[in-house]
């Protein structure tokens, strides 16, 4: 199951608490995505120097680098309450309304996967977003009227890992849009470090640049193997998290040096091995590797494309030289134990 990968950007159930606990609270402490702190830091002192909400605000890009951390800081730069909803809860127009109804001045709504909600609660906030405005149809047929209701002036965050499925009209209406990008090297490392600070756990620059590489570019799979990590160090170190030990646990979980779990191999070693490197469709290739195909395309793929492992052309999926060497290079050597066997 995707949810069980130990490389899974998403968050998993069990990590909700702890994830609230290592969120950085200001934009300051906010490592990484630096046009996009510069950007938001001029845009919310511009709104607080008017005494007024920011302007509505779109973030997008895979899961895991930070979209509802961002919502929560822009919250508290604002010194605005948050809501917080998603896509998928919003099943009836009655659900938004109430809401937006008892939202106050300033607030902030965030709607998690936005690009989940139907169209008819898109269709209440467009007025909404445009002239805190809540258009509500009372009685059926042609006795049928809409009455309109003042709403507070209020700011709506929205995120998404799929920009694409968000309808024109609603991406029209947010003044600003963002795009997280993967994190870099020094970047991770911050991270990896500011985490440590925080569970107190001690680990050093060349250690948590050796977890950041195997994180996949990713703070939540960072903070995730760290705990791992510091698990290993406690039962079968010293509970120091020096090089050998970051090694050794994440060998033991199974994670290559580039951050590839059991599963990524696998996908790799299919198309290298049962159809030459490609090009072949997504579907031959995921029953091929007994994957869905849209596990396939939509957690599987983005990373091994980001890391020029895969190349996607319009005939297919093909693996690339580098996707070969990095098999060649772990199956032999003492990653050999990971290599899949096909």
């Amino acid at each position: 199951m995707e949810e069980e990968r130990l490389i899974a950007p998403e968050t998993q159930t069990a990590e909700v608490g702890y994830e609230l606990s290592l969120r950085p609270k200001t934009l300051a402490e906010f490592i990484g995505q630096p046009k996009i702190k510069e950007n938001l830091s001029v845009f919310l002192e511009a709104a607080k120097a008017r005494n007024e909400p920011c302007e509505h605000v779109l973030l997008y890009g895979p899961p895991g680098l930070g979209k509802t951390t961002l919502a929560h800081v822009i919250a508290r730069e604002m010194n605005s309450n948050i809501k917080i909803t998603s896509g998928p809860a919003l099943e009836r127009v009655g659900d938004i309304a109430a809401i937006l109804t008892n939202i106050e001045e300033g607030d902030i709504l965030f709607i998690d996967e936005i690009h989940r909600m139907n169209r008819n609660i898109e269709e209440v906030l467009y007025p909404a977003m445009e002239d805190n405005a809540l258009d509500i149809i009372i009685g059926k047929g042609p006795t049928a009227r809409t009455l309109r209701l003042d709403l507070k002036r209020f700011t709506l965050i929205g995120a998404t890992t799929k920009m694409s499925l968000l309808s024109a009209p609603l991406r029209d209406r947010f003044g600003s849009i963002f795009h997280l990008d993967f994190y870099g090297t020094d970047e991770m490392t911050a991270i990896i470090r500011r985490t440590g600070d925080l569970l107190r756990v001690s680990i050093e620059e060349e250690p948590a640049k050796r977890l950041a590489s195997r994180s996949r570019r990713t703070p939540r799979i960072a903070n995730r193997l760290l705990k791992r990590v510091r698990d290993f160090a406690q039962v079968r170190g010293n509970g120091i998290l020096d090089g050998t030990t970051v090694d050794a646990a994440l060998d033991a979980l199974e994670i290559d040096p580039k951050g590839l779990d059991e599963t990524d191999r696998r996908i790799l070693q299919t198309l290298i091995t049962k159809f030459n490197g490609g090009p072949v469709g997504l579907t031959t290739l995921a029953a091929g590797s007994g994957e869905e195909v849209a596990t396939l395309e939509d957690v599987i793929e983005p990373f091994l494309l980001q890391e020029g492992l895969l190349e996607r052309t319009p005939r297919g999926r093909m693996a690339t030289d580098l996707a070969r060497q990095h098999l060649e290079h772990v199956s032999n050597s003492r990653y050999q134990a990971l290599t899949p066997k096909i």
